[in-house]
């Protein structure tokens, strides 16, 4: 089976390899700061969810400092003047706070020439029309990708997870954006608690039907980390966590699914190894990745 991966699309859009440059905006999210909610989803760590971002602080010097994180991956006969790469926001919600200081940083970000496109992690419930407007005014100058997390399409599921808003808030949002041609990309998890395989499938198969349909998907193994209200609960309680083979067989389900057009972003996903309680295998990412790619090119 061939799939529509990230690097591939990239690479035929820009004519070389593009790589992230994980930055932080300095929100929060109103799933931790009372709004809606506390503490965040059962699954959210500390760094919401973006361990792997640099810390907040001036968007040029995160952007230097995560660029000399990034640039050994470059192919050597790939120039530095010739590299490019994607201003990524993942931590937290990157859309929840003033819009005026938030389009002044994203700006800044897009003013790199060497910067192709934006990309905002955020919640549905978080894009209200002065929200839109301001990433509209971005997008004018470098194209805005918006990704949601949307996990799972089961009310008890989020409910479990404290997701902390309903099905129709993302299919608003989903519209909403989709309406002013923004890049979608959607979020979901595989492996939350009490989800059978056919639960998943189902997730997938509600977003292969959206119309227009997603631009993009990142299918994440659920990690269960350490100082998250998730560890609390498999400890007091064991849920079932997927073996490695599952997880294949289920992506592999997931891909063909997938409308051709869906560019896959993500098979998988990292869990820092100081956090990580399970599923343990999932810290040995390349042999992760080599079983994965296996299954998808035998299937």
């Amino acid at each position: 089976m061939k799939i529509n991966t990230l690097s591939d699309h990239l690479k035929s859009t820009y004519g070389t390899k593009v790589y992230k440059l994980s930055l932080s905006s300095g929100c929060t999210c109103p799933n931790r700061d009372g709004m809606i909610g506390t503490g965040g989803c059962t699954f959210c760590s500390e760094g919401g969810s973006g361990d792997f971002a640099a810390a907040f602080t001036d968007i040029d010097i995160q952007i230097a400092e995560a660029k000399k994180y990034v640039d050994s991956k470059f192919p050597k006969n790939i120039r530095s003047k010739d590299r490019r790469y994607i201003a990524y926001f993942q931590s937290y919600t990157n859309t929840y706070g003033d819009p005026e200081r938030l389009k002044k940083l994203f700006l800044k970000a897009a003013s790199h020439p060497e910067i192709v496109a934006i990309s905002i992690g955020t919640r549905p419930d978080c894009l209200g029309p002065l929200i839109l407007d301001m990433l509209t005014e971005v997008d004018k100058e470098k194209p805005v990708w918006v990704e949601l997390g949307l996990q799972t399409i089961h009310k008890k599921t989020a409910d479990h997870i404290r997701r902390g808003y309903p099905l129709e808030t993302f299919e608003r949002a989903y519209d909403d954006l989709k309406k002013r041609n923004f890049k979608v990309i959607v979020h979901v998890i595989l492996g939350l608690p009490g989800e059978t395989k056919e639960d998943m499938l189902e997730t997938v198969q509600y977003l292969a039907g959206r119309d227009p349909v997603p631009d993009g998907i990142k299918l994440q193994l659920l990690h269960i980390l350490k100082g998250t209200a998730l560890a609390e609960e498999y400890e007091e309680s064991p849920f079932h966590i997927l073996s490695l083979d599952e997880y294949c067989d289920i992506v592999v389900d997931c891909l063909k699914i997938l409308p051709k057009e869906t560019v896959i972003h993500r098979l998988t996903g990292d869990g820092p190894k100081r956090l990580l309680i399970e599923p343990r295998w999932s810290a040995d990412k390349k042999h992760v990745l080599n079983m994965l790619n296996k299954a998808i090119a035998e299937a």
